[in-house]
């Protein structure tokens, strides 16, 4: 059986979770909103406690590399390659608006199903797949008044966001509105073995976490 280390520190809420065979075994999640650093570590400890395997029985390691919190993003990745690094394990990277589509498709039928996470004010993440999850549009980043030009009606639409007003920018007359943007960990586990089994791994040198937007400094 092939086991797998889930590590989603996109957002404030850190996860890890190990998986077996497509089937979630043990899941951990930090009660310190943003404090992934301290914590993610004792957490990926603790999940493999639970599900009563060794570090060196893993198989490989899942990220949730984004799009999502910058600092956070980096803690997860550098966790993740230093762990594939160690011990010689492959490194899978997902994206998070294809996992909130991918779980969507899994309980809701539509036509197609859009993905769409707030970036800053008037700016958003994006991605558009169809009714047999065949990719329409890439995952970007892209600005509110960009969305009606690279989203078209395609029949029955769902919209997975974080921000319900952003449906009035899609002219989509049968728009349908989800705001269930947490990841839901077992459909995860399922979708990540399944890439796993495709052998979609990264290189470990040159994988980076899916900023998707420029990262502005400020002097």
């Amino acid at each position: 059986m092939d086991y797998l280390l889930h590590i989603d520190t996109s957002s404030d809420t850190g996860t890890v979770a190990v998986g077996g065979g497509g089937k979630l075994l043990a899941q951990r999640m930090n009660s310190e909103t943003r404090n992934h650093a301290a914590s993610i570590n004792l957490m990926i400890e603790g999940v493999l406690a639970d599900a009563s395997i060794s570090m060196e029985q893993l198989s490989g390691v899942i990220v949730c590399a984004g799009p999502g919190s910058y600092t956070g993003l980096r803690i997860g990745m550098a966790t993740a390659k230093g762990i594939c690094y160690a011990l010689g394990k492959p490194l899978l990277l997902d994206n998070k608006l294809t996992l909130l589509a991918y779980q969507c498709s899994r309980i809701h039928k539509a036509s197609q199903y859009i993905a769409l996470l707030t970036a800053r004010e008037k700016e958003y993440f994006a991605a558009v797949y169809d009714s047999e999850f065949n990719c329409i549009l890439t995952p970007q980043h892209i600005m509110a008044e960009g969305l009606r030009n690279v989203i078209h009606d395609a029949g029955t639409t769902i919209l997975i966001t974080d921000d319900i007003a952003a449906g009035n920018l899609i002219p989509i007359p049968d728009l349908q509105i989800d705001n269930s943007t947490n990841l839901n960990i077992g459909l995860w586990v399922y979708y990540a073995n399944e890439q796993f089994r495709c052998s979609n791994i990264v290189n470990l040198s040159t994988a980076e976490p899916f900023y998707l937007k420029q990262v502005y400094t400020h002097k």
